[in-house]
C-alpha cells in the first residue's frame, strides 16, 4: 500500500514526566510514512535528554525559547511536509493503531478533509478515568454547547489547513477550537467511532489551570459566528444544544 505521509507535531515545555510516553506512542506504531516533529520551548527539566534518545527517529526537533504552545505548533507545521496533519501534546498519547486507521480512512474516502475519532480520559499516572465517545459533527451543538472534538484524535489534510491560513497565533488555549471552526466553514468534520487517543486530566493541565482564559477565547470564537442576542436567548440555545448532545450520546451508548 502507498501509505500517505502523516506529519505529527508535538509541542512541549518542561514535560519530562510525560514526554517519553508521548513520543513512544507515536514511534512504536511503526507507521511506514511518518514525519514526527518535536518543538520544545527550551525546557530545563530533563526533557531535552529524553528527546535526544529518539533524535534519529525524528524528522526534526529543536529546543529553544518560543512564544508558547501555538507558536511552537506553527513552527512545527511550517517544517512539515505530510499530506495528513495533526498534533499530539506532550502529555497525551496516541493509540497503537491510530495512524494506520487514519491513513486508511483518508485513502478510502478522498472527499474527506477533516476526521476525528474518540478518546479516553486518563489521570496523571495513565490510569483510565472515563471514555470520551463522541457524536457526529453538529454545528448547532458545537457552537452553543462546547468544542467536543478531541484534539489529539483530530486529523486533516494539508490542503484545508493551508486554505484556512493555519493556526492563529492570537489563541493560546482555544487554538484548536478556532481551527476547527474555520475548517467547518469549508467542510463537515467526519466522525469515526474509534478510540484514537488518550488525554490526560490532572490539576497542572494547562486548560484546567487557565480555565477562565480558555473560556474567554472560546467566547471570541463563538461571537465571530453567532449573532448578538440577550443572555436569555443564548442561555436557551445553550440548554437546547446540551440536551441534543446528551440525547445523541445516549443513542450511541457513549456514556458507558
Amino acid at each position: 500500500m502507498d501509505w500517505p505521509k502523516i506529519s505529527v507535531v508535538t509541542p512541549s515545555f518542561n514535560q519530562a514526566r510525560y514526554i517519553e510516553a508521548t513520543i513512544r506512542s507515536v514511534l512504536e506504531q511503526g507507521y511506514p510514512n511518518l514525519e514526527y516533529i518535536v518543538i520544545d520551548g527550551g525546557s530545563s527539566d530533563g526533557s531535552v535528554r529524553i528527546i535526544e534518545r529518539y533524535a534519529d527517529r525524528l524528522a526534526y526537533w529543536v529546543s529553544e525559547p518560543d512564544g508558547g504552545q501555538t507558536d511552537a505548533l506553527i513552527k512545527g507545521f511550517e517544517r512539515s511536509t505530510g499530506e495528513i496533519m495533526c498534533w499530539l501534546c506532550s502529555d497525551d498519547l496516541h493509540e497503537p493503531h491510530t495512524l494506520r486507521e487514519v491513513a486508511e480512512i483518508f485513502l478510502s474516502r478522498p472527499e474527506l478533509q477533516v476526521v476525528y475519532g474518540d478518546s479516553l480520559w486518563i489521570d496523571a499516572e495513565g490510569l483510565p478515568i472515563r471514555p470520551k465517545k463522541e457524536i457526529a459533527f453538529n454545528r448547532f451543538v458545537w457552537m452553543h454547547d462546547y468544542n467536543y472534538l478531541p484534539q489529539p484524535s483530530t486529523f486533516w489534510r494539508r490542503g484545508i489547513y493551508e486554505r484556512v491560513g493555519g493556526l492563529d497565533a492570537r489563541f493560546n488555549l482555544a487554538m484548536d477550537a478556532d481551527l476547527w471552526a474555520r475548517f467547518a466553514e469549508h467542510t463537515i468534520p467526519h466522525h469515526v467511532p474509534r478510540p484514537w487517543s488518550r488525554m490526560r486530566y490532572y490539576p497542572e493541565q494547562k486548560n484546567r489551570r487557565l480555565r477562565e482564559d480558555s473560556d474567554r477565547e472560546d467566547a471570541m470564537i463563538r461571537n465571530r459566528y453567532l449573532p448578538a442576542r440577550g443572555l436569555l436567548g443564548r442561555g436557551s440555545r445553550k440548554a437546547a444544544a446540551k440536551g441534543l448532545r446528551v440525547s445523541l450520546k445516549l443513542l450511541r451508548g457513549a456514556y458507558w
